[in-house]
């Protein structure tokens, strides 16, 4: 599992490492990750260090002394290394002597041939996006060229993924001591490239954010034994569809007939073509151990949704079922709920705009998991999930890919059958997620969404078998 911290607990875990090493040794440890993943890069793109020219973007902080003594690494290695000051009164005095001591040197203004640009301009303290003098600096940076952040692209905040403002778009980025947020959560995880982790010691706590991997998603799966049979499984009733979406109610079916439950249960108006599609539907009511309600609903069935949350079986809502909810029946629950908005929904449940909902996604799923008093899965570039005061879940699978009509009544039947089967809320949507992912990476694209829960079971192997 990767694992993620704010700055604060990074910088504390920092400050209390400091205060049992040398001076400096913490910042030689960085650099010299640093340098082994930018010569490591160099010899992928180029054969080598020896002859590469790389430029060090610097800024004022022991960011800009990473990138300095990381460069003065390479340079010792034959690279030509030209260091750009974001303020040339303001740079790290024991780094820029280690550089110059290895043949760097400073320069006004970015060379337009470079092999590789290192951005030590802002660190993980960085907040607001870059100012003028920083921006300046990475306008010039030559097309086509790698770039390399230094334990964060300058411009991300760390603990959001929030960029507000002109920010570094890097190729790479070589993280110290600990992920952080804003690596993995949108805007900002799209900014940073391939993430690279040093390790330099840190003792941490538990994590405020976390992303599963395969193995995490393979211990949680559901699994039936010799004595299982349908019904303990799990059943999963499904409430979905209108005479105006019946394809909803099909896909939600078929998400939740490959998510390990023992049987499904529609009830709606969509019967007929449900079966049509899947015979092994039961159809009506009847005991379930889990109800997905939502997708496809249409207007005015406001009172099927209640009706749900008032039973005492695990609920997934999503879509039309989100409208209206009452936060106090929720709160009153004690089965599993697990609500499933996209930006827009949790925009309506929120009573804020879309547009602050996709720029601060970690802050709107922690209020969102808060304020209704269920498991949250937040729907988008980056997948969030959260629950309680638990750390907040991640998911890495996803795919641009997904952003196509129907994806998410898969995903809905997929988490309310991986309820029925006993997971948590929390569990259920990261584990859902998860597979969601793996199942459209598996189908690549232009893809449609039946396709997505075609491949469910092949995804759901590929954790168990890598």
């Amino acid at each position: 599992m990767r694992t993620a911290y704010s700055v604060e607990t990074v910088r504390g875990a920092e400050r209390e490492l400091m205060a049992r090493l040398p001076e400096g040794a913490l910042m030689q440890r960085a650099a010299a990750g640093l340098a082994a993943a930018c010569a490591g890069l160099l010899r992928r793109t180029r054969g080598g260090v020896y002859g590469a020219r790389v430029v060090l973007l610097v800024g004022p902080g022991d960011n800009g002394g990473d990138a300095l003594y990381a460069g003065a690494r390479l340079a010792r290695r034959g690279a030509g290394v030209t260091a750009v000051p974001m303020d040339p009164e303001r740079i790290h005095p024991g780094a820029l002597a280690a550089l110059r001591a290895a043949g760097g040197h400073l320069a006004p203004s970015v060379p337009q041939q470079a092999d590789l640009v290192l951005d030590g301009l802002l660190g993980i303290g960085g907040r607001g996006g870059l100012r003028p003098a920083a921006a300046a600096l990475v306008e010039r940076i030559p097309s086509g060229v790698p770039v390399v952040a230094v334990d964060l692209p300058s411009g991300v905040d760390a603990d959001t993924g929030e960029v507000a403002g002109s920010a570094v778009t890097a190729d790479v980025t070589v993280t110290f001591g600990a992920y952080k947020p804003g690596l993995l959560i949108d805007p900002g995880a799209s900014r940073a490239g391939a993430v690279h982790l040093v390790d330099i010691g840190l003792e941490l706590p538990s994590p405020e954010v976390e992303a599963l991997q395969h193995a995490d998603v393979a211990g949680l799966l559901p699994e039936p034994t010799a004595s299982s049979d349908k019904y303990r499984r799990g059943v999963v009733g499904i409430v979905a569809g209108s005479a105006q979406y019946p394809g909803a109610a099909v896909l939600a079916v078929a998400g939740a007939l490959r998510g390990g439950a023992g049987a499904v249960r529609y009830v709606g108006p969509a019967a007929d073509a449900v079966l049509a599609r899947y015979p092994e539907t039961l159809i009506g009511p009847g005991r379930v151990q889990a109800w997905v309600v939502g997708p496809g609903l249409g207007a005015g069935r406001a009172g099927e949704v209640a009706e749900l949350l008032a039973g005492d079986a695990a609920v997934l809502v999503d879509a039309d079922g989100l409208r209206g909810l009452d936060e106090t029946a929720l709160r009153a629950r004690t089965a599993p709920t697990l609500l499933t908005p996209h930006a827009g929904e949790a925009a309506a449940l929120l009573g804020v705009s879309r547009e602050s909902v996709e720029a601060g996604r970690l802050d709107a799923v922690r209020v969102l998991a808060q304020r209704y008093g269920a498991s949250v899965l937040l729907k988008g570039s980056t997948t969030l999930v959260a629950s309680g005061g638990e750390a907040v879940r991640v998911n890495p699978t996803g795919t641009p890919w997904l952003a196509t009509a129907g994806s998410g009544d898969v995903l809905s039947g997929l988490g309310g059958s991986l309820l029925a089967g006993g997971l948590s809320g929390a569990d259920a949507g990261a584990v859902g997620a998860y597979l969601h992912g793996l199942a459209a990476r598996r189908v690549g694209g232009p893809l449609l969404a039946h396709q997505v829960a075609e491949a469910l079971p092949a995804a759901w192997r590929d954790t168990r078998h890598p």
